[in-house]
């Protein structure tokens, strides 16, 4: 076993690394979800969801997703 992890080591330990920094983005995007901060870059004509975006903003809810 010991031997496996000594072969291994590089390996083990960029995955836990890759593992970290995707763990920290997911977080991050969790947080700012809730703290109501948006992804949009504001180009609302190449939008697929413009109109449910401004329906939300205008009314102060949130926009209904089916």
């Amino acid at each position: 076993m010991l031997e496996w992890i000594a072969a291994n080591i590089g390996t083990i330990l960029i995955t836990l690394l890759l593992i970290m920094i995707v763990a920290g983005i997911v977080l991050s995007l969790i947080k700012d979800k809730k703290q109501g901060k948006s992804s949009c870059g504001g180009n609302c004509a190449h939008c697929q969801m413009c109109a449910a975006c401004r329906q939300g903003k205008k009314s102060g809810r949130k926009p209904k997703m089916s």
